[in-house]
């Protein structure tokens, strides 16, 4: 390992081992090992969720799964037995076993994984998605970390030579579904987050700039409250509900934007009794709520680049262009003025334009955004400063 990387860590993945089984597979490919002519395996390992989340990982596992066919690779999936680290170290284990020789693992709960397991495999490369130098650092240093990566040389953590990690800019995607939620007339708005993180709060913090940029632009600053709370975990369930059931039913919140893997399924079933509607997520989650909840539900989504990363990755590494990635630790987000082709954007196709917000001002925000005449904060340290009615409840559990 490398200098200061905590050894229990290692200590962790060894106990393990034994334990972990495959609970989920699916190949495209019947044989074992890699597929002729490309020398590739490629294996996704969830995080805390499932590939049926109908948000995040299902997002990863269908760009993997559907690269593969198309390029005639083996692919198989992990679920670890457990949510610890020590299991997705031990999915990480089994699938190299298995003859994987990429590995592509979505979430910041693999920082650990990266800290303590690449250097043990350097003929696999990992794809850590979502996994910042926070991340690491945290990981790696324990509670004497300072909480700022700048203070250290973050490639003391990890094996940079078989390793790529990427975030996204998950504050513009926020923001821009906040904007524009004001702007189309939302006036009581919402957020329901997952686990409080940053990568939650990046998109939590963006929304409520949005939603203050609209405001003073519109001169409604007084008109506009914001109810904001995480439920604790990545998935929805009575309590939760029941929250959000207050909100539309009691508080008469009208919108609210559901941000942390299945937790959107809380925020929908109380949006359903009472005519509210919902922001989605990391995808266009228009078809999967509208269709099980009601459709005209779903305003919008906070997308982020997830299947344009895992296909330029596994296409890199397929031609032979492994060193363009290896060691980066890179932060995705707006690179065009033309929305498509960045890696955080809202879906066209699905999004409710209005009078008020339609797809030409979604542009002219983009090019705003590009050319920095819009700056919005990243900052998850504190809630940022607004001049509209901002709730805070912390967190449900």
């Amino acid at each position: 390992m490398k200098k200061r990387v905590l050894v229990w860590l290692v200590a962790a993945v060894t106990g393990v081992v034994t334990a972990c089984g495959l609970v989920g597979a699916d190949r495209t490919d019947s044989d074992a090992g890699t597929a002729a002519g490309t020398g590739m395996h490629v294996v996704m390992i969830t995080d805390s969720g499932d590939i049926t989340d109908q948000g995040y990982n299902q997002s990863v596992y269908e760009a993997c799964r559907n690269w593969s066919e198309i390029n005639d690779v083996p692919f198989t999936y992990y679920k670890p037995d457990s949510d610890t680290d020590g299991a997705r170290s031990a999915s990480v284990a089994q699938a190299v076993a298995d003859g994987a020789d990429v590995i592509v693992m979505p979430g910041y709960l693999f920082a650990s994984v990266v800290v303590s397991q690449p250097e043990n495999y350097p003929d696999v490369k990992f794809i850590a998605i979502d996994v910042s130098a926070d991340d690491l650092c945290e990981k790696a240093v324990g509670e004497a970390y300072t909480g700022n990566a700048a203070d250290y040389n973050v490639a003391d953590y990890y094996h940079e030579e078989n390793v790529y990690c990427c975030t996204y800019h998950e504050e513009i995607p926020g923001y821009m579904v906040g904007y524009a939620a004001v702007k189309s007339g939302y006036r009581h708005l919402g957020f329901l987050g997952g686990v409080s993180a940053p990568v939650v709060h990046r998109f939590g913090y963006g929304y409520v700039q949005g939603i203050d940029a609209a405001a003073m632009e519109l001169g409604i600053v007084d008109e506009i409250e914001v109810e904001y709370i995480c439920g604790g975990q990545f998935y929805g369930d009575q309590d939760i509900t029941d929250v959000m059931d207050t909100w539309y039913g009691t508080q008469g919140v009208e919108v609210v934007f559901a941000c942390g893997g299945e937790i959107y399924t809380s925020a929908a079933e109380a949006a359903a009794r009472y005519g509210g509607k919902i922001i989605g997520v990391d995808s266009d989650q228009q078809p999967i709520i509208d269709g099980k909840y009601g459709q005209g539900m779903t305003v919008t989504s906070a997308m982020k680049g997830l299947t344009e990363t895992v296909r330029n990755t596994l296409t890199g590494i397929k031609d032979g262009r492994w060193s363009d990635y290896a060691g980066k630790l890179e932060n995705l987000g707006i690179v065009s003025e033309s929305p498509e082709e960045n890696y955080v954007q809202l879906p066209i196709r699905s999004t409710q334009w209005s009078d008020a917000f339609t797809e030409e001002d979604y542009h002219t925000l983009v090019k705003a955004i590009y050319h920095g005449g819009i700056v919005i904060s990243s900052d998850t340290s504190a809630m940022p400063k607004v001049a509209v009615s901002v709730r805070d409840y912390g967190s449900i559990k």
